[in-house]
């Protein structure tokens, strides 16, 4: 099954508590990091957490994730690859 985006960035806002971002506000492919969500470090380990918590994903080190947390989009297609990979 794959995720959508609409889904998975109303689990960071949930995860990341962003009472005042709606799902709308947030562009597909905006940067996560820095002038697009404006998410810092410690929301990357928010992140981890909810990769694991809604997806089952594990994550051991942070460089791993670092393209995955690009945008949405791209944490949408690593999800999808992640739950496709043998």
């Amino acid at each position: 099954m794959q995720v959508s985006t609409s889904e998975l960035k109303a689990q960071i806002i949930e995860s990341l508590r962003l009472d005042d971002v709606t799902i709308k506000q947030i562009d597909d492919d905006a940067p996560l990091f820095g002038e697009g969500l404006g998410l810092d470090s410690l929301d990357a380990l928010d992140l981890i957490v909810m990769l694991e918590k809604y997806h089952g994903i594990l994550i051991k080190d942070a460089e791993e994730s670092r393209p995955a947390f690009k945008s949405v989009r791209a944490l949408a297609e690593f999800i999808q690859a992640r739950k496709t990979a043998p």
